[in-house]
């Protein structure tokens, strides 16, 4: 009995730093992996807007077509698709929060 509290003793930290090490190097590598190299994203979020706590309608531009998309916790629908408006070089870029 001895012997097994003493193995947990040791191994349940090692196994709560393990994890904890994991999450955090894997939030650290989520913007690093995946990404474009020349730093040309393919898709652009032109704007958003909350409707409530769970809903949010978004904006996206994708090869020259801008996409209204409704974010809720069941997923992404596409509610509408039409050719991207030409950009204004003064214009501010809303990004997510």
């Amino acid at each position: 009995m001895l012997w097994y509290v003493l193995k947990l003793l040791i191994l349940l930290p090692l196994i709560a730093g393990m994890t904890w090490g994991s999450l955090k190097l894997a939030k650290r590598m989520q913007g690093r992996l995946g990404a474009p190299n020349q730093g040309q994203r393919a898709v652009r979020i032109v704007e958003t807007t909350m409707l409530s706590p769970t809903l949010r309608l978004a904006v996206l531009e994708f090869h020259g077509r801008e996409i209204l998309v409704s974010t809720s916790r069941n997923g992404l629908v596409r509610l509408a698709e039409a050719p991207a408006r030409a950009r204004e070089a003064a214009e501010p870029v809303e990004q997510p929060a």
